[in-house]
Parts: C-alpha cells; structure tokens; sequence
C-alpha cells in the first residue's frame, strides 16, 4: 500500500521580450493535486485504489477501514499491508481495524543520508 501525488503544472511557455529586459509572463497557477492510495496483491497483482484530495491521519484511517470491511478483514482473515514510515501512517492516531497488520519498510540509503546531514 502506498500513495502517490498526480497533478497537473503549468506549461513553460516562451514571451517575446526586448534585448536586455526582463522576461515578466503572468501566470495562473490553477492545478490541484490529487493523491491516489493504492493497494496490489503481490502473488494476484489485484488492485484496490482510492483517490483522494489529500494525505492525513484522518484519511488514512477511513482508506483503512473501508480496506478492511472491502476485504473482510476481521477476526478469522488477516492481511499485511508493507507501507513506508510516512508521518501518517507511523502516528499512534492511527486506527488499524482487526485483522490488518502493518509493517514498515526501512529508510532508503539516501533517505537516511540526507536526513543526517
């Protein structure tokens, strides 16, 4: 399980200016991203995805429990989701449902490195 940001940027356009001056180019920035959740069975490669306006606790939580009640998650059938250590989904306001486990991949190298300079 994991999230991945789509949105749309504006295009780089060219203005006609004259020598020595100054480029100035009115923009509109009119985008807005959109955040898709996605899950894939590794052995089946089924999928299940919510998009969503934005990340949170609160969020992740409902994409959790709809997981769940989607795939009867419960007493008698347990998932491991591997999820990366993002604030949301390390905080101890996250509400795992019964029968879904979550386990943290470890920091990249690179993530590691640039955090420690």
């Amino acid at each position: 399980m994991d999230e991945h940001r789509l949105g749309l940027k504006p295009i780089i356009r060219r203005v006609w200016v004259g020598y020595g001056e100054q480029p100035i180019a009115k923009v509109n920035w009119r985008y807005q991203w959109l955040w898709l959740y996605g899950f894939v069975h590794p052995s089946t490669g089924e999928t299940y995805f919510w998009i969503l306006p934005k990340v949170n606790i609160e969020l992740f939580n409902l994409v959790l429990e709809d997981f769940a009640r989607e795939f009867e998650v419960g007493k008698d059938k347990h998932i491991i989701l591997t999820i990366d250590s993002s604030g949301w989904h390390t905080s101890p306001q996250v509400r795992v449902p019964e029968g879904l486990h979550l386990e943290f991949t470890a920091l990249p190298d690179v993530m590691r490195y640039s955090s420690s300079n």
